[in-house]
């Protein structure tokens, strides 16, 4: 097994674990997944797990929920995994909020 250094977190950027469900009839960003890199956020998208295609619509989902701007959306651990980690870089106040609301499912529609 090769052993793969992480790069040590930003301090001032947020990491996201997300769990990803490709193929999905709609796009969807909600619910939690304990996974490999702790509770995770489950991200459904219509993509196919295809030539990087749903990690792209995933960034691109995380964005919209978080309301950042998707260049703001990093993929840091995970390319070819159903378990990534997305790093938000400069996250306002009520980023980690909105993250943890859409997680644990307290966010309003």
């Amino acid at each position: 097994m090769v052993k793969r250094r992480v790069p040590p977190p930003d301090e001032t950027a947020l990491s996201v674990p997300v769990r990803v469900r490709p193929g999905a009839g709609r796009d969807r960003v909600g619910g939690r997944y304990e996974g490999p890199h702790g509770p995770a956020l489950i991200i459904a998208v219509g993509a196919p797990a295809v030539d990087g295609k749903a990690t792209e619509a995933v960034r691109r989902a995380l964005a919209g929920a978080l309301g950042v701007r998707p260049a703001a959306v990093a993929l840091r651990l995970g390319a070819t995994s159903r378990d990534k980690v997305f790093t938000v870089a400069a996250p306002t106040a009520g980023v980690a909020g909105r993250l943890t609301a859409l997680r644990d499912g307290t966010a309003t529609p």
